[in-house]
């Protein structure tokens, strides 16, 4: 297993929590995914849901090496959560292309994504890894976009939490 990339991102959810106020569902639906929404519009906390998920965004844009340029769009990367609740991303278009990019030959890529919060503070933490063709068969696609199928781990691995997302 190799790292391919590592990002992180804290964000004040109250600078969230404004930017829902002012721009409502035009900085919903320009940021997130339609899943990402509904998931964080069912909850009381509404603010603190759209922060985790707005810095995982930013922190996967840093690991993947591009931030929000190169055609990584917002809405490129999503955060999902696996039968078991643990959180984990779905990379789409540009997002997805360069994570095939990043990957070398012979391997496949495995995303983390840890996320928290503490208000007044969200935190989001991501690697993305390069797992030798031979241990991928312990992963399956999430998602192919333009023939680049990008990964999820099926398994926690050692330490694994998950928290609110």
């Amino acid at each position: 297993m190799v790292i391919l990339g590592l990002g992180s991102d804290l964000i004040d959810i109250r600078r969230v929590a404004r930017t829902l106020e002012r721009f409502g569902e035009r900085f919903t639906e320009r940021c997130f995914t339609e899943v990402e929404r509904a998931r964080c519009d069912a909850r009381l906390a509404r603010a603190e849901g759209y922060a985790r998920r707005y810095a995982a965004k930013e922190a996967c844009a840093k690991a993947l090496g591009t931030g929000f340029s190169q055609g990584v769009y917002w809405r490129d990367i999503g955060v999902v959560n696996l039968p078991g609740g643990r959180p984990t991303l779905l990379l789409t278009g540009g997002a997805a292309a360069r994570l095939a990019a990043i990957t070398p030959p012979g391997m496949r890529a495995e995303i983390s994504v840890s996320l928290t919060d503490e208000p007044p503070m969200a935190q989001a933490i991501v690697i993305i890894t390069g797992v030798p063709s031979e241990e991928a068969a312990n992963l399956s696609p999430l998602v192919t976009s333009a023939s680049v199928p990008v990964l999820r781990a099926d398994r926690a691995g050692p330490g694994a939490r998950t928290g609110r997302v």
